[in-house]
């Protein structure tokens, strides 16, 4: 009797004791991708506030930018930067300046995580094939295979954002005077789905995920790539003694990065503006001041409408906004940067933004 108690006894403590094991394998085995969501979470978190605090500082230049962009070339109101932000501010007053920020800045989170990290991962997976190439297990990136992964990332964060992208563009150009006005994201996005199909929220996709290859691929290339060289080389007494850059070396590398990047691609995105508009009849864009008689606007594609737009615009208007756009991208960079290194701080991450 007593040994059958025994047994019992035995059997009992050891099944408390693989109970204990199972639980603690489970702790582990859960901790760690928690931790890793953990981390995910709180560099979306720091790069969405980042881009959205960077993107309202510039907000009237990136509005007057697209304005200029789609600006009816038979009822001009203003051709330069300051002409046009009075304009603005005389007609729709202080909230006309941000009109369309708070569909950029909803834009702007997950566009921004997807692409750097769809970045991350093109780099890992490149620079793999890369080293199995070249069948050296030291070698780096090079300028053209960081190129490519920016490319990579840019065009997957596009896609997976556009039509985000495409109601900011309408929300941003109607005004006060607009037969129609969208009331926000959801009413925009089911009124276009409604009046004008699905398809046409990817109106001008094409151009901008070409215009995205130099623009994303440059920018991180030029980026990281000149901060390698001045690491490396050590030029100009620019690192300091742990063997890093500082925030305003740092920034101006972003600065040339966006400024290059910006320009190469800058026609691309004013025919993408242009597609946008298309078909939207009620487009405050395309209307002279008395906001009556309406202007041609139709395209059968990327091709005819930067044919149009240069035989009767000139070829300056591929570049119309890029003075505003330039002058928003040393302080967006700028303003990123602190940002978000303040609140990678606050939420004790670690992630690198080449932006």
């Amino acid at each position: 009797m007593a040994s059958t108690e025994d047994v019992k006894s035995e059997s009992a403590v050891t099944t408390i004791v693989n109970l204990a094991e199972e639980a603690k394998l489970a702790r582990e085995g859960v901790k760690a991708p928690s931790h890793a969501l953990l981390s995910v979470t709180k560099s979306l978190v720091a790069g969405g506030v980042a881009g959205g605090v960077s993107r309202t500082a510039v907000a009237p230049l990136e509005r007057l930018k697209i304005l200029l962009q789609v600006q009816n070339p038979h009822s001009i109101k203003y051709n330069g930067t300051i002409q046009g932000l009075k304009y603005i501010w005389k007609s729709e007053g202080f909230r006309g300046l941000f009109k369309g920020n708070g569909t950029n800045c909803a834009r702007i989170i997950p566009n921004s995580a997807v692409k750097f990290f769809s970045y991350e991962e093109a780099s890992k997976g490149i620079l793999w094939l890369y080293r199995r190439q070249t069948r050296n297990e030291e070698a780096e990136l090079t300028p053209v295979l960081r190129l490519g992964a920016g490319a990579c990332a840019g065009i997957i964060a596009m896609s997976a954002t556009y039509p985000m992208d495409m109601v900011r563009g309408r929300l941003t150009v109607q005004t006060e005077k607009s037969p129609r006005q969208y009331r926000g994201i959801f009413h925009a996005l089911t009124t276009v789905l409604r009046e004008e199909g699905p398809r046409s929220l990817y109106k001008g996709w094409l151009p901008s995920v070409i215009g995205v290859i130099p623009y994303v691929g440059l920018n991180f290339a030029v980026y990281e790539s000149l901060k390698d060289w001045l690491i490396k080389s050590k030029a100009l007494g620019l690192v300091d003694d742990n063997n890093e850059l500082g925030v305003a070396t740092r920034l101006a590398c972003g600065a040339a990065a966006g400024t290059v990047g910006q320009t190469v691609a800058y026609p691309l995105d004013v025919i993408r503006r242009r597609m946008q508009m298309a078909g939207w009849k009620d487009a405050a864009s395309v209307v002279t001041g008395d906001g009556k008689t309406k202007a041609s606007l139709e395209y059968n594609g990327m091709v005819d409408a930067f044919r149009k737009t240069v035989r009767h615009e000139g070829f300056g208007a591929l570049y119309k906004g890029l003075v505003p756009n330039s002058v928003k991208v040393v302080p967006s960079i700028a303003i990123a940067f602190v940002t978000y290194e303040m609140v990678k701080d606050i939420l004790g991450v670690e992630m690198r933004i080449s932006d």
